[in-house]
């Protein structure tokens, strides 16, 4: 999994799996997208307005917690 944003347009990707056949993008609503296969599987979710979405906040970056440990880590962005 991968996530990426994009500050000056304020989009963030989540990409599950790289893309291996033509996907097809779903448009959940205005601001969620999801790429999805022929057979189901979903490639990619495309955040716009991310910085809500994710609650980035300036200089804090991201916070990462693995639920089966506890542990939490945050990532700059």
């Amino acid at each position: 999994m991968e996530l990426s944003y994009d500050p000056r347009y304020n989009i963030a990707y989540i990409r599950l799996r790289e893309k291996t056949t033509e996907v097809e993008t779903i448009c959940i609503s205005d601001e969620l997208n999801v790429d999805i296969s022929p057979d189901g599987k979903i490639y990619g979710i495309e955040l716009l307005n991310a910085n809500d979405q994710l609650e980035i906040t300036k200089g804090k970056g991201l916070l990462f917690t693995d639920e089966s440990t506890g542990k939490t880590v945050r990532l700059p962005i």
